[in-house]
């Protein structure tokens, strides 16, 4: 099976349009249509090429059933399908995202054709399946003339190439094709397609497309999934898949100068696969200039300048460029493009291009002119918003005022269309940039000025002070503290007045936006004076501070701070010297009324965390009362753990640890000592004798800081070998006895604790010394009734105590 995309250059017998150097007539589809173009759809699933079922448009017939004036041709037997058609409005191709109408080192094309389109057949050869074929050709009478006279044609092509995944040659195909009476002419007659690594048999499926060559090649894999939706080997849909190649415009130059007075053709077909279950389609335009070699790029050059030079390519070519001697190379000169950087003088660019169909020369004049200068833009400054002006003044600039421009970012620019030197700016309300542009003609790209910037400063708001009526009583130090708030600007000074008509300024100056007033002697008002920029000065509002003719509270608080142990008191004292109350919050803390002064008062307080105690003093009279505040720091509460309660028997060791919740290093003590090894350390051992029977220890840990705190530990001597007890009932139900448990004495460790039902149900185990049985299983209740318990221990001397028996659970 096989997907070919194809342009040919075919000989076939048509009439053939003779042509001085100008090129062929339509050659490029200016009239709009086919005409004089030799054009055909087909099916091949006999074979592609002249095998191929085909429909013939001949280029002597009016259309429908010739290519006269023919617009577009359906597909092969798809009668509202266009195979091929003339494209006079470009767009942008839906998997490649090109223009159909390109315009390519310089050179606008007008018109393109599309060959083929997105429409496929399903099935095999004999199941009436078969790829799509379309084709144009075009016969040319070469014009007589000398053989080194070059008669040039140039086409560029685009493509749309679904990957089949077949072997190579039957993969969707473009090909060109010339073909003189000579024969083809292999260097002018490509081919494109997707090639893969023919690792399946020829006519099936599932080749791996060689995607590094297509890369190479120009190909690159669409965003755009295929119409058309695709199937696995077993006939199981897979969705339209990301199958959609591409390759971008691209140029081709070929030279018919030997061929002189000779008939040759040129071909451009596009084939479906022969199975037909993958499609190709190719744009194809053909410059209107067949005069040979033609340099695209301008002949008039500012100076200084980046430029791009550039002639078609030729497939295999060889190229070879100069420049002006004092112009600069900015790219390399092997190829058909150069970018290159003008001097002051101006001179010639030639170019020899060669390959195995041509070789071809030519050479453009470059002159030169100074490039446009954008000079100096004056008349920066800084206004005032709403109602200004500022004189803008264009010097030291060459060429042409085009028009100025202005932004308010320096980013984002609007023209204006001034063209003279000089711009009045007015009434602006925001910072703006200013530019003027300058060009000479439409050669040289335009310069712009220096930036004159003006800069626009809101209006001054004073602002309002805070807060706007207070009261200082006599001697009060710590003042009242004024602060600004809402204003637009920087405060220039600050002022007073005790009549509201007469200011003075606060000397020295404050230029913050808080002022603290202290030492008044009188009612006094207070003001600001603000200014932002270069716009008037604005006053803020007025803040009024009375003046109280009695005394301001003094007295003073000690500790200034305290730390405490969690569980203990701080004392709290308070010296007043001018007050008739006090009180502290949290209230708690003490309060009361002054008799007399001075006093002193102690309160004492038992926080259990830190707390900060604020004290209030007032004095009758005066609206403002003084407060200050000490921080109680409790340190946390220690705890002690001396561990869980045990039973011994006479002659066990025990080993004893006490722990400590304060980091430390603690001082640990024991009461009693009895049988200890030594009671101030926190692990003392005990090894007891036959008259003790039970010891409930008392073990303090002192902190560093002196904090302490208790734990307690009682110790069971049983005057017995080391044995496991169990009790032979419990009642979970109940407030006593609600756990079964087995009491070991002088046994280190369980080994295990089992107990079962009458059925032989294990209902409860565990390994854990002072752990036992609620009476539940996986939650439920169980019945009352008889239990069988099972338990091993180890004694303190390695022995193993194994015992069994029966409980009664009792509800």
């Amino acid at each position: 099976m096989k997907c070919r995309l194809s342009i040919f250059f075919l000989s076939i017998c048509l009439n053939a349009f003779p042509q001085a150097q100008t090129c062929p007539v339509n050659i490029n589809f200016g009239t709009g249509d086919l005409t004089h173009w030799y054009a055909y759809t087909g099916n091949n699933m006999q074979g592609s090429g002249p095998n191929a079922l085909r429909n013939n448009y001949d280029s002597i017939y009016n259309a429908p059933g010739g290519t006269i004036g023919a617009r577009a041709i359906n597909e092969y037997s798809l009668g509202n399908v266009r195979g091929i058609q003339v494209i006079t409005t470009s767009y942008q191709d839906i998997f490649g995202g090109f223009p159909t109408i390109p315009t390519i080192n310089g050179y606008s094309y007008k018109y393109t054709i599309l060959l083929g389109s997105t429409a496929i057949t399903r099935g095999t050869s004999s199941a009436g399946g078969g790829g799509y074929v379309r084709g144009v050709s075009y016969s040319i009478l070469v014009p007589p003339g000398p053989a080194t006279e070059p008669y040039t044609m140039t086409y560029a092509y685009a493509m749309v190439l679904e990957n089949g995944t077949h072997v190579s040659n039957e993969q969707p195909v473009i090909t060109a094709t010339l073909k003189t009476p000579a024969g083809i002419i292999d260097c002018a007659s490509p081919s494109y397609l997707l090639p893969t690594f023919n690792n399946v048999v020829e006519g099936g499926r599932g080749a791996t497309l060689d995607s590094a060559t297509a890369k190479k090649n120009g190909f690159k894999v669409s965003s755009t999934p295929t119409p058309n939706e695709s199937f696995g080997f077993a006939g199981q849909p897979q969705g339209n898949l990301l199958d959609v190649w591409t390759k971008g415009w691209t140029e081709v130059t070929f030279d018919l100068s030997a061929y002189r007075g000779q008939k040759v053709s040129l071909t451009f077909e596009a084939d479906n696969c022969v199975p037909g279950g993958h499609f190709a389609y190719a744009y194809i335009a053909i410059r209107n200039s067949c005069a040979g070699l033609q340099i695209s790029g301008d002949s008039l050059a500012c100076y200084n300048t980046g430029l791009i030079y550039s002639v078609p390519a030729l497939a295999g070519a060889t190229y070879s460029w100069n420049i002006p001697d004092s112009w600069k190379l900015l790219s390399t000169d092997t190829g058909n493009i150069i970018h290159v950087k003008s001097a002051t003088n101006g001179g010639f660019i030639t170019v020899r291009e060669k390959n195995g169909c041509a070789d071809l020369t030519d050479t453009i004049q470059i002159k030169t002119q100074p490039s446009p200068v954008g000079g100096d833009l004056e008349g920066s400054t800084a206004v005032c918003t709403g109602i200004n002006n500022s004189h803008l003044i264009l010097f030291n600039y060459s060429g042409l005022i085009q028009n100025w421009i202005s932004s308010t970012d320096s980013i984002n620019w609007t023209i204006i269309p001034n063209l003279t030197e000089t711009y009045l700016a007015e009434n602006l309300t925001a910072t703006t940039y200013y530019k003027a542009v300058v060009g000479k003609g439409s050669v040289c790209p335009p310069d712009s000025s220096s930036p004159a910037i003006i800069r626009v400063d809101q209006k001054s708001i004073g602002g309002e002070i805070d807060p706007p009526l207070s009261t200082l009583c006599a001697g009060q130090i710590a003042g009242e503290t004024l602060l600004l708030f809402g204003n637009t600007g920087s405060v220039q000074t600050w002022q007073y007045s005790t009549n509201g008509s007469d200011w003075s300024e606060i000397n020295p100056i404050v230029t913050s936006n808080q002022y603290t007033v202290k030492g008044i002697t009188e009612t006094t008002l207070f003001r600001l004076i603000d200014k932002n920029g270069v716009c008037p000065a604005d006053t803020s509002s007025l803040a009024q501070i009375l003046f109280n003719s009695v005394p301001f509270p003094n007295a003073t608080a000690n500790p200034v701070d305290t730390t405490i142990c969690f569980g203990t008191p701080a004392t709290l004292n308070t010296n007043i010297f001018t007050g008739t109350s006090y009180s502290w919050s949290p209230s708690s803390a003490g309060n009361g009324n002054i008799s007399g002064t001075p006093s002193r008062f102690s309160d004492t307080v038992l926080p259990d965390s830190t707390t900060s105690y604020v004290l209030k003093v007032v004095n009758e009279g005066c609206p403002n009362a003084l407060y200050d505040t000490l921080l109680v720091q409790v340190l946390p509460k220690v705890i002690v753990d001396a561990g869980n309660d045990t039973s011994l028997v006479t002659g066990e060791p025990i080993q004893f640890h006490a722990t400590s919740s304060d980091a430390g290093p603690d001082l640990f003590s024991w009461l009693p000592g009895t049988e200890l090894s030594n009671p101030s350390i926190p692990d003392p051992t005990a090894i007891y004798n036959d008259e003790d029977y039970k010891i409930r220890y008392t073990i303090k840990a002192t902190t560093p800081f002196g904090c302490s705190g208790e734990g307690f530990i009682t110790v069971k001597i049983f005057k017995t070998k080391p044995d496991i007890f169990v009790p032979n009932a419990f009642t979970p139900d109940q407030a006593s006895n609600p756990i079964f448990r087995p009491i070991p004495v002088g046994v280190t460790s369980l080994d295990y604790f089992r107990i079962y039902n009458r059925l032989g149900q294990l209902v409860y185990s565990t390994t854990a010394i002072g752990s036992g049985w609620n009476g539940l299983l996986h939650g439920v209740p169980q019945a009352s009734g008889a239990y069988v318990w099972m338990v091993k221990g180890t004694d303190y001397i390695g022995s193993t105590i194994v015992k069994s028996g029966t409980m009664v659970l009792i509800r």
